[in-house]
């Protein structure tokens, strides 16, 4: 009998669970999961919770019962990974594999920053990127009087990276809904040299941020957080004052890989772009968040990874040569407030571009337009997350890799 260990049931070892299982013989493979949380959240949720737009019970569930029959659930803390002997060690067990499924993740680092856990961390400086974070900052918005609100990157990469636009977006709406935003300042600051990463979309996002009143502060390295004066300060001594900071701080791969010396400086562990297979290890794979490829950290991406992940494991227990298939697909909507929303579609080479999602010219969702038929397909994701993705369910008409139906390449602005 072979062991198959996933390491990690959030989003993409979930999905990497149901996949597997249906697709390897139950006489010839053990499939197990570990991860030590019993709770598996909705992250993109933690967007909407700050605003009241979610309530706590729409974001998270128990985990287990998205796991698959077949497959051993493990609810332990993971202690380290000996590649070389190919084992797992948990706290009080050690666990034997064939093939290893890294799908850990990747969390915030507020440490990294000096000064951000300092004596206003959750009174005056948030997160939303943890479940905590964005339910503290919910208490916090309902009875804050205005001021000069801050949202801001640390630094490159973090999951989702539209995330922390949406969240300046949706705070203008929240706040003129509440009769407000004339007592609200919102600046955006970014270490980017403009509201995101790919250059078309940033001309895009730059105009929202414009129209809305949303001032952009680029190019900013913060070095510290100032408690006591209030303020952020990069490694140029420029300063950015704030009463109330919403910051995304460094993200970092799980600790399990710095103990295993299997990743990066942020614990992101070296991975094939295009066949997710471990550079260091051939029979460890790695998915979503965990790994160190230039695509977006995000659920979509996790997804569209997991379908040719499965096919790759499968070829390599035949002894076949890997796909070399996956493209960095990604595609989000990103909300702009007011109930209204963009839609982008990328990947590792193209940039978001004009036309129309999924089919050629009836769309029905628009690429880099904002509509209210994209807001709702937002909010719808959340079901579809919770009924089709985790369970490996393939969405109609969405394709692993970035399809061309329908997008305009050459549009005169």
């Amino acid at each position: 009998m072979k062991n198959l260990v996933i390491l990690g049931s959030g989003t993409a070892g979930t999905m990497m669970a149901n996949h597997l299982r249906p697709k390897l013989n139950k006489g010839e493979w053990n499939i197990s999961i570990v991860d030590q949380y019993k709770t598996h959240y909705y992250q993109p949720g933690f967007l909407f919770l700050p605003f009241d737009t979610y309530t706590e019970e729409q974001v998270k569930k128990v985990g287990k019962k998205f796991i698959p029959k077949g497959v051993n659930y493990i609810q332990k803390k993971i202690e380290k990974i000996l590649p070389e002997e190919n084992k797992v060690e948990l706290e009080d067990e050690t666990l034997e594999y064939d093939i290893l499924v890294v799908a850990t993740g990747s969390k915030i680092a507020p440490d990294e920053t000096e000064g951000l856990l300092g004596p206003l961390w959750k009174k005056d400086i948030f997160d939303f990127y943890t479940f905590e974070g964005a339910l503290a900052l919910r208490n916090k918005l309902r009875e804050w009087e205005g001021g000069k609100l801050v949202v801001h990157i640390t630094e490159l990469p973090i999951k989702c990276p539209v995330a922390p636009l949406e969240f300046a977006f949706l705070a203008d709406s929240y706040f003129k809904e509440k009769g407000m935003r004339d007592k609200v300042d919102i600046t955006y600051v970014t270490p980017l040299d403009g509201a995101f990463t790919k250059p078309t979309c940033s001309t895009a996002l730059s105009y929202l941020l414009e129209e809305k009143g949303i001032k952009l502060e680029p190019d900013f390295a913060i070095e510290r957080v100032d408690n006591e004066n209030k303020e952020i300060i990069d490694y140029a001594d420029k300063t950015v004052p704030f009463d109330l900071l919403v910051t995304v701080p460094t993200n970092m791969g799980d600790e399990v890989i710095e103990r295993s010396g299997m990743g990066d400086d942020l614990n992101f562990i070296p991975t094939h772009k295009h066949t997710l297979q471990s550079i260091e290890n051939e029979n460890v794979f790695v998915i979503g968040d965990a790994t160190n490829v230039p695509a977006s950290k995000a659920g979509s991406v996790a997804h569209f990874q997991a379908e040719t992940l499965t096919d790759n494991i499968l070829l390599y227990i035949k002894g076949y040569t890997l796909k070399e298939e996956f493209d960095g697909h990604a595609n989000c909507f990103i909300e702009t407030g007011d109930k209204k929303a963009l839609l982008i579609d990328f990947n590792y080479v193209t940039e978001p571009v004009h036309g129309t999602f999924p089919f050629s010219k009836i769309g029905p969702l628009k690429l880099l337009k904002e509509s209210v038929f994209n807001h709702w397909g937002k909010l719808a994701f959340r079901w579809i997350y919770w009924n089709m993705l985790l369970k490996g369910i393939a969405i109609p008409f969405v394709s692993r890799n970035m399809s061309f139906k329908g997008k305009v390449f050459d549009i005169k602005k």
